[in-house]
């Protein structure tokens, strides 16, 4: 089975873009403040799984470095580079120099459809806004922080991973 072709877009259209993707389940659910402040959707983002060596983009994007606190009272700039459109500043997808083969883009951007996930994975809940209630399934999985799970790791244990 070949991996599913995954469209994308922004609100305006002026930006589309196409991947692969072996693992497009969008199960995780993020509630980190960078998540939160970027994606404007129900207090958390989702990402998807894509191969970055099929990413192909018509338009113009800007990339956007989240400060991260450091610990002791300063901010250290996210290696994470966050893809806006230039015009109507959608949330497109996230790209990880540390992973240089995969991006995630957000679920919100994909115009395809995607399959429903039989479960969550709720993360970053530590950092969650009080006025947001998640809604958690009976099988759904939360953590504090991050997961124990990849999301490659997650689809491969559900048989959901495409060849």
């Amino acid at each position: 089975m070949m991996p599913l072709k995954l469209e994308g877009s922004c609100r305006c259209g002026k930006v589309r873009f196409s991947a692969d993707s072996h693992a497009p389940v969008p199960f995780m659910r993020c509630y980190c403040s960078i998540c939160r402040k970027t994606a404007g959707g129900g207090g958390y983002a989702i990402n998807i799984h894509a191969d970055k060596r099929t990413l192909g983009v018509i338009g113009e994007t800007i990339v956007f470095h989240a400060a991260i606190d450091d610990g002791r009272g300063g901010c250290k700039l996210s290696t994470g580079e966050r893809h806006f459109c230039a015009a109507c500043a959608s949330a497109l997808w996230v790209f990880s120099p540390e992973y240089p083969d995969l991006f995630h883009p957000f679920a919100s951007a994909i115009d395809t459809e995607l399959p429903k996930a039989p479960s969550c994975v709720h993360m970053m809940l530590g950092s969650k806004e009080s006025w947001v209630e998640p809604v958690i399934g009976a099988d759904d999985q939360c953590f504090e922080v991050y997961p124990e799970d990849a999301l490659e790791t997650w689809h491969r244990a559900r048989g959901l991973w495409i060849d």
